[in-house]
């Protein structure tokens, strides 16, 4: 047993000269007194890391805000019939654009087209009546009172054919908009009654986009605003149009008002149902700073740049506000005068040294287009 302990003391203290003398140069007694120089640029450290940067920007930027909607028709009405009927006539195809006026449907009206013959012979026969009782009034032949007998004999007469008019126009069924139509949903010879959907009506001209703005910016929202729009089924479209109009009351749970923005859509590519996004302008940030949007790095939630300083990176952590095309306003974090690195943003480190890879990244960012 004594033996063993022997060996392992042994085998320890062979362990221990071995790392010793790999590490000698490290050990001021065996390496001849020489300090340690690791991360000291041009003294032994590690190597510069090559890295492009770009300078911290002040300027002007447009403040927007994103929100969705959904596309609505300028006009939209469920075509139905106002009187019980037999469909005789479909005058109609779907999809097919329509002036307003166009007759849709036709009900059988055989019955109330004889009613008005009836009583237009009716009031044919009142008038001329009314007519010769009044030429005969000047000579004293007829009284006053038999006149007056006959003129409201013949207004009713007059007013019992315009009534049954009124019911037999009820039987036509006509666009009340320009129009195109949608899918029909009743057959010829269909029996149809009041309230009964024939076929739809949109007039998609223009488009009304509907959304909510926060009322931390209903200051920046007038009347005429231009939007930016952009419909998932079309993503290689863009539409623009203008606010027209603002809700009179901000919603008590979201405090956010309802706002309608009018889109034209002249190729009839927008369809009412539609899911959009869309931005609006509300203001002008002024003097705000800027950096180039590859210079963020995001970090547990946490958006971080690295300020190049004397040769080293220093990982600053910063708030994003507006983004733009390419770039992104920084609202706290950097003052405006720092040059920030681009490139190496994986491989860089806090303190690390760098130097200039090549002439420092240049532009000027495009006009805004979200908040973040």
């Amino acid at each position: 047993m004594k033996r063993w302990s022997q060996v392992i003391v042994v085998a320890v203290l062979a362990a221990g000269v071995a790392a010793a003398y790999v590490n000698r140069d490290h050990l001021p007694l065996i390496g001849g007194g020489k300090p340690a120089t690791a991360g000291k640029p041009g003294a032994g450290g590690p190597p510069a890391l090559p890295v492009k940067t770009a300078a911290v920007r002040r300027m002007d930027v447009a403040r927007t805000i994103e929100a969705v909607g959904t596309a609505q028709s300028n006009e939209a009405v469920t075509i139905t019939a106002k009187a019980n009927g037999i469909i005789e006539r479909i005058n109609f195809q779907e999809g097919q654009q329509v002036k307003a006026g166009a007759i849709i449907v036709e009900l059988e009206a055989a019955e109330s087209n004889a009613k008005i013959n009836e009583l237009r012979a009716s009031r044919d026969a009142a008038k001329l009546a009314y007519d010769r009782a009044l030429a005969l009034v000047a000579s004293r032949n007829v009284a006053q009172a038999r006149v007056d007998e006959l003129a409201k004999a013949f207004e009713a007469a007059e007013a019992r054919l315009s009534a049954e008019r009124a019911r037999f126009s009820d039987s036509v069924i006509r666009a009340p908009f320009d129009g195109k139509l949608g899918l029909r949903k009743v057959s010829l010879g269909a029996l149809v009654r009041p309230g009964d959907a024939i076929t739809t009506l949109d007039d998609t001209s223009l488009i009304k986009l509907e959304f909510d703005v926060p009322e931390t910016v209903l200051g920046g929202v007038t009347i005429g605003n231009t939007v930016a729009a952009q419909a998932d089924a079309l993503r290689d479209r863009k539409f623009t149009g203008t606010l027209s109009t603002i809700d009179s009351r901000i919603d008590q749970t979201t405090r956010a008002v309802r706002v309608r923005a009018r889109i034209p859509n002249g190729d009839d590519v927008l369809k009412p149902g539609m899911f959009m996004t869309v931005s609006l302008t509300v203001g002008t940030i002024r003097n705000a700073v800027v950096v180039p949007e590859e210079s963020l790095l995001a970090m547990g939630g946490e958006q971080f740049v690295y300020v190049i300083r004397d040769g080293r990176a220093t990982r600053t952590r910063v708030q994003v506000g507006q983004r733009l095309p390419g770039f992104a306003q920084i609202t706290a974090g950097l003052t405006g005068d720092e040059a920030v690195a681009v490139t190496g943003l994986q491989q860089l480190r806090d303190g690390m040294p760098v130097r200039q890879a090549s002439s420092p990244v240049s532009g000027r960012p495009g006009p805004a287009v979200r908040e973040s």
